[in-house]
């Protein structure tokens, strides 16, 4: 969940970490530091809690020199949020500065031992315990180098940690080394950059070497890349090229990453689908099902698993994957699934679904399904990313970088593909006959277009913004395709706004929602014409009745609801099962403008953070 950059080269390192760690700061932000190394030998760190500008006033216009440093942006895990706590930390001889993205679960046991032989700690981090670790192997065993002592002090460690070390005696010389946290290693014209992912680093190179999960990498100006896994095998290095683009990291001109991203849509649903969907063939091309086809006609069931705005694209896929492919499928938090012991095994597929392509949870769940012989399927959106290397297949969603914490593009990029997946494995399996089929396919090519022209409705969304900004708690309710949407944009409200809300199925309201519902709480209605419309109408009228407020998403020229709500907001008219992708739009312009006139951090909520990366 924290950000870490580094570079190692000819130019001054300071303003090279700052930008990275403005790039990265949606990974962590509750505090930041830096540590730089002289030609000399001299090390300058500085920490400070909150937000990088926090550090930077903090400095008081102060530019450490040299040409070798780590950055570390934080997201709190062990001890609160404060100056002492934050990374970089040091070695107790002061030598060693290390920054780590993970989480040490035996760090107390190895700190008792430190103790005992006479180390004294300052903060309440686990990082701490794992430099003085380092340099108590340094010390007792002796003619290790930092390189070597890392590797002998990662054998002892368990959890998950991505970290960066510079050793003062050797200020040409970097330390890396990761294991279920990301890391990324650029590679320059005699230089090295060095971070959580490639968006600090694709304004200078794009070639990168992505870490894998315990390996130990030296970057050295005299010697170059060197890598070997903490059991001491020699890895070799392989070079991947960046496909991200400059302007994709920048804000465009939009006040926030976030309202950029939900414009953005259109364009991201298309890029999913291009070269996938193929209307003049009547067909649909995707490699990680193509080349699996007898796997995905003959398996028993489908077993999703994700995490938060993730998940709730399964919900929507499981509705898909049952009306398309007649197959069964379960949906499932993955921080749940890998903690009981599920029944899975050959003959499932696995579905792992997750923006980062590094979220924990889901990890851990695509380990245990594939020791008890799945397949797995992963979808994410980062090239590169951890879930793409350990799925046995997949697909990207072709988003392009999202920056913003609260997940907007991503979202509809994965039900563009997960409706994909769904129709063709439908086709597969001869549930989806040819003419439904055609039909669906002219369907989901037109709703990137759809999803455009629902933009229009931003300044009457940001007007409901100003009317609803102020009130405590919000209801959404939704049926069928449509009741995940309801729980993603109450996720979105809370997320950003940080007002209480909850998603329901419709029908569930009158099992204990429908006594909080009065005059002062605002009930989101997604009542698009879809097969349960009636019943949604007849959940209306029972909202209006206890005198609730209704805010209805309501099928392009609808007149039934509109004479029940206060507020229509108007979608194109689709079929039922990619009708999400249009009805989430003005939830996520709603969430987002409330926020801004409450003043929030849109792109950085509180406590919140983009990759789970960490338990």
């Amino acid at each position: 969940m924290c950000g870490i950059v580094g570079y190692l080269g000819n130019q001054d390192a300071f303003p090279i970490l700052i930008k990275g760690l403005k790039r990265l700061e949606y990974r962590g932000y509750d505090s930041a530091g830096v540590a730089v190394l002289s030609e000399n030998g001299q090390l300058e760190y500085h920490r400070r809690k909150g937000k990088v500008d926090d550090l930077l006033q903090h400095m008081e216009g102060k530019v450490p020199d040299g040409n070798m440093g780590i950055g570390h942006t934080r997201w709190a895990t062990h001890g609160p949020p404060n100056d002492v706590n934050a990374h970089p930390h040091l070695s107790g001889d002061g030598e060693l500065a290390l920054i780590h993205n993970g989480i040490i679960e035996n760090y107390h046991a190895l700190k008792e031992t430190l103790v005992a032989r006479g180390h004294t700690f300052y903060s309440d981090t686990d990082t701490e315990v794992l430099v003085h670790l380092i340099e108590e192997i340094m010390k007792s065993s002796e003619g290790l180098d930092l390189f070597e002592a890392t590797r002998v002090a990662l054998n002892e460690v368990v959890g998950a940690y991505a970290i960066a070390v510079v050793d003062t005696r050797r200020p040409h010389e970097l330390v890396l080394a990761r294991k279920s946290s990301p890391l990324v290693i650029g590679i320059g014209d005699g230089e090295f950059y060095i971070a959580s992912d490639a968006k600090p680093i694709i304004e200078y190179t794009k070639n990168v070497v992505y870490l894998d999960d315990e390996e130990v990498a030296r970057v050295s100006l005299s010697s170059g890349l060197k890598i070997r896994t903490i059991a001491n095998h020699k890895v070799t290095p392989v070079i991947t090229e960046l496909e991200m683009a400059m302007e994709s990291i920048e804000k465009g001109g939009y006040e926030h990453f976030m309202l950029k991203e939900i414009h953005e849509q259109p364009r991201s649903i298309a890029d999913c689908l291009r070269g996938r969907l193929r209307l003049g063939h009547e067909t649909i091309r995707m490699a990680g099902i193509d080349d699996h086809e007898e796997m995905w006609a003959e398996a028993k069931r489908l077993i999703i698993v994700a995490c938060g705005t993730s998940w709730h694209a399964g919900l929507i896929a499981e509705y898909m994957l049952e009306d398309f492919a007649r197959i069964p499928v379960e949906v499932e938090y993955a921080s749940e699934f890998r903690y009981r012991n599920p029944v899975i095994g050959k003959g499932d597929i696995l579905i792992a679904i997750s923006q980062s392509g590094e979220t924990a949870d889901t990890l851990a769940a695509i380990r245990m399904a594939k020791e008890k012989g799945a397949h797995v399927f992963g979808i994410c959106n980062v090239v590169g990313s951890s879930i793409s290397r350990e799925s046995h297949s997949g697909a990207y969603t072709h988003a392009g970088p999202e920056i913003g914490v609260a997940s907007t593009k991503a979202f509809t990029a994965q039900l563009a593909v997960l409706a994909l997946v769904a129709m063709r494995v439908g086709r597969l399996r001869g549930a989806l006959d040819q003419l439904r089929f055609n039909r669906l396919l002219v369907e989901l090519d037109a709703i990137p277009e759809k999803v455009e022209a629902l933009m229009k409705s931003e300044s009457k969304i940001e007007a409901l913004a100003e009317l609803y900004k102020d009130r405590p708690n919000a209801l959404f309710l939704g049926r069928g395709y449509n009741f995940p949407v309801a729980l993603e944009g109450a996720l979105k409200l809370k997320e950003i706004s940080y007002i209480h809300a909850e998603g329901y199925p419709a029908a569930e309201m009158k099992h204990g929602p429908i006594a909080l519902i009065d005059e002062n709480m605002p009930v989101f209605v997604v009542a698009t014409k879809d097969a349960h419309y009636d019943k949604v109408v007849s959940n209306i009228q029972e909202v209006k009745a206890r005198g609730g407020q209704v805010i209805a998403i309501v099928t392009r020229g609808d007149t039934e609801v509109a004479t029940m709500a206060e507020h229509v907001i108007e979608v194109h008219n689709s079929d039922d099962a990619f009708v999400p992708m249009l009805s989430t739009i003005p939830l996520q312009l709603l969430s987002y403008h409330i926020a801004v006139k409450l003043e929030r951090n849109v792109d950085q909520p509180r406590n919140l953070a983009k990759s789970v990366t960490v338990e």
